[in-house]
């Protein structure tokens, strides 16, 4: 029976080192992005300093796991047998639910997705033990500590509010204080504005950072609780002093202030953030080896060890701290959770990520009434003021269409910290519960809402962002317990082998979702690869898109293939899994829509042809996919509303005119590859013999309808599949003669056509 547990206690130990990758890859965007956003220093260099922070906060960390061992559940009532199948549910929950986030590139609080997971775990076994003992519903609360789950989560989304109010109001003064050439203003307020950031950061690190270090005794904590005071007082005018001096011999000592501010904040998450990733792991073992020594049966022995508070073995934490280290370096995941946040608060032009959806286009409206209402009341004098206050140096705005421009300034970044740092803080000191990741990511969220970096042309994308984030949020709480839940009911009825089960399904979900998001990095990368490269020629522009054409062309033509052999075979899978590929095709084309303007820039002055290329490209690829979305879509219906099969004459006369569309189609993609576009009388012949076998199409189904021998829905499916596929036809004609009329040297008149 010690072995049948031993390996409970292995998975839970594999488990953390997994929990550890996945958390520190979302919880990375809490420090890291002030500093990464306003580039106050190297990559390299901010990564160095967030790692000491880390492994410095994990090491001294005092690794008091209360929330994980009795928090949310009352463990004297419960045995090891029912907790470890609890600790092994909330485990796997929490793998897959964090990398799900991280693959969405969504910041979450990993804080809230283990109170829930917990709480979810706790409640379905608890549900077990009281219909074995035949008790009621009312015995739910002997085991279950509900009440301070929901204090928690209610204390935790009232802060996202209150951060996002004061990170708007701290930088609207801030900007007004500074504007944006804020180094003309540095030797006059700049040692007071770093003096109060920095002891701004140091009330963070002795309320946050120190709170149970190991290092630190409770007698000098009681000591700081009751000097607290002066102790700022004396920090503030020490400070202020050294920044002024700084800023007097013209050092920008703001990066200094955002590097110790994220040095403290990661110090800070690592010491008191890692109960989460590794808490239910240590809480586990602990009792494993509390009840191996017993002799008490596993369903016998009581958990009452876990109710008395324990500190970590230093080894373990130092084998945490290295993994923790090791994923911010590593972690290709962690950057797209950065990347999301970053890009929200982006000061200059850019790809915006996230679509927009009716909330955020009603709450951006209302704030632009409000703000009309506003700028009739306010004199113009003052507005005027307040405007020049908030207008960049021209070669600042132009500066924003290289990808490695600052996505937001030095003042900004100071900002984020610092207000981060003081609510944080405040609610450690006041013992008031909240999530430092909701509380960064509302910060900056409306630093950037008073930057004015959400203009009339991003604000709405920009809102929709956060409502998506904000929306994550929401459906963390309910996810991690539902899925925790079934877990522990799984493993709790299957035992060992649904440990196995659930192990391999955490693996593949983990397996899928990293492919997902190797692809789409490997999109982003070709976005990034045309926004930071240096001027092109007409030259790699005709090349660069034939390779893009082709690429997609052999897309359609497989889409084409399965669309006619879902619709015969009335395969509805075949024709779904079609058209999401197709949707995915129209969603990366409209991303070169949205970034024809960078694309257009790169090329050469002189070669406006070149600009226009590529408007060409996206205009055709746009119609040919839209004509193949409408093929697919209504043979995907068809299907699914179970409608007559199409009559034998007409599937034979499908059969044949997709046949020949898309070995045409097939052909067009050689063509383009071999890249000899000086002759395309093949393609040509191939294409008018699609469309006369189009009109043979149409003419028959007209001679039915004439004679009265059709569907009526059969029909119009098959004149929507022709008509499409003829309009299919009539851009691919364009496409060819526009590589033709180029490669031959009439670039005149090839453009006459685009702009026609």
């Amino acid at each position: 029976m010690t072995e049948y547990y031993l390996v409970f206690v292995v998975v839970l130990l594999l488990l953390a080192i997994f929990d550890l990758v996945v958390g520190v890859s979302n919880d990375a965007v809490n420090f890291l992005n002030s500093a990464i956003g306003s580039r106050a220093a190297s990559w390299r260099s901010i990564m160095i300093v967030a790692s000491i922070g880390v492994f410095v906060g994990a090491t001294f960390s005092s690794g008091l796991m209360e929330v994980a061992r009795s928090g949310i559940f009352n463990p004297q009532y419960f045995s090891l047998a029912d907790v470890m199948v609890l600790f092994a549910a909330v485990m796997l929950a929490d793998v897959v639910l964090l990398d799900t986030f991280n693959t969405l590139g969504m910041p979450t609080s990993t804080t809230v997705s283990l109170v829930f997971e917990l709480l979810g775990a706790a409640f379905v076994v608890s549900l077990f033990k009281i219909a074995a003992a035949g008790a009621g519903a009312e015995a739910l609360t002997t085991y279950i500590n509900s009440g301070r789950a929901l204090g928690i989560i209610s204390g935790i989304f009232v802060s996202v509010g209150i951060a996002f109010v004061c990170g708007l109001l701290a930088q609207y003064v801030s900007r007004l204080l500074f504007s944006f050439q804020y180094e003309k203003r540095l030797k006059y307020v700049g040692g007071l504005w770093g003096g109060l950031s920095l002891t701004a950061v140091a009330y963070f690190l002795l309320f946050k950072g120190l709170k149970g270090a190991s290092f630190v005794s409770d007698g000098f904590l009681a000591w700081v609780d009751t000097h607290v005071t002066a102790l700022l007082i004396g920090m503030f005018v020490l400070f202020t002093v050294v920044m002024q001096v700084l800023f007097v011999l013209k050092v920008n000592a703001l990066r200094g202030v955002v590097l110790v501010g994220m040095f403290a904040l990661a110090m800070a998450f690592a010491g008191n953030d890692l109960v989460n990733f590794i808490g239910v792991p240590i809480a586990g073992l602990d009792s494993f080896l509390a009840w191996r020594v017993s002799g008490v049966p596993a369903d016998s022995y009581m958990m009452v060890a876990l109710d008395q508070p324990v500190r970590t073995n230093t080894w373990l934490l130092l084998l945490a701290g290295a993994v923790m280290v090791a994923t911010l370096w590593l972690s290709r995941k962690a950057r797209t959770v950065t990347e999301t946040e970053i890009g929200l608060g982006r000061q200059g032009e850019g790809v915006e990520r996230f679509a927009s959806n009716p909330v955020a286009r009603s709450i951006v409206r209302a704030a632009r009434d409000i703000g009309g209402v506003l700028s009739a009341v306010l004199p113009a004098a003052l507005k005027r003021r307040i405007d020049r206050n908030f207008e960049r140096p021209q070669a600042t705005a132009a500066d924003d269409t290289s990808h490695d421009a600052p996505a937001f300034d030095l003042i900004r970044a100071s900002v984020n910290l610092t207000i981060a740092s003081v609510l944080i803080a405040l609610a450690t000191s006041l013992k008031l519960p909240l999530s430092t990741t909701y509380v960064t990511f509302m910060v900056a969220m409306g630093a950037s809402l008073a930057d004015r970096a959400w203009d009339r042309d991003t604000a709405v994308f920009r809102v929709s962002g956060v409502l998506n984030v904000i929306g994550g949020w929401l459906i963390t709480a309910v996810v991690a317990l539902s899925i925790s839940g079934l877990f522990a009911a799984i493993l709790y009825v299957g035992g060992m082998y649904a440990l196995i089960g659930l192990i391999g399904l955490a693996g593949y979900l983990i397996y899928r979702s990293t492919r997902l998001h190797r692809e789409r990095e490997e999109q982003s990368a070709e976005r990034r690869a045309h926004y930071e490269r240096p001027t092109v020629s007409i030259d790699e522009v005709f090349v660069e898109t034939g390779a893009h054409i082709a690429e997609v062309m052999d897309d359609i033509g497989k889409a084409l293939e399965n669309a006619i052999g879902g619709l015969v075979k009335e395969d509805a899978s075949r024709l779904k899994k079609t058209e999401k590929k197709i949707k995915r095709l129209i969603d990366r084309n409209e991303g070169l829509g949205d970034t024809l303007p960078q694309y257009i820039r790169k090329v050469e002055e002189l070669e406006s042809e070149g600009s226009k290329t590529y408007i060409a490209v996206y205009d055709y690829l746009s119609d040919m996919l839209r004509s193949t979305r409408s093929i697919v879509y209504t043979s995907r219906t068809h299907v699914e509303n179970s409608h007559k099969p199409l009559s034998q004459s007409q599937h034979a006369d499908l059969d044949n005119l997709y046949g020949q569309t898309v070995g045409y189609v097939r052909a067009i993609k050689d063509y383009i590859v071999r890249g000899d576009f000086h002759d395309t009388a093949g393609l040509l012949a191939k294409r008018y013999e699609v469309m006369a076998l189009l009109e043979v199409c149409i003419e028959r189904q007209v001679a039915g309808i004439k004679a009265r021998k059709y569907n009526e829905i059969n029909t119009g499916l098959y004149f929507t599949l022709l008509l499409e596929t003829k309009d299919f036809m009539l851009v691919s004609g364009r496409l060819l003669g526009f590589f033709e009329g180029f490669s031959n040297g009439d670039r005149v008149s090839v453009m006459q056509q685009v702009t026609a």
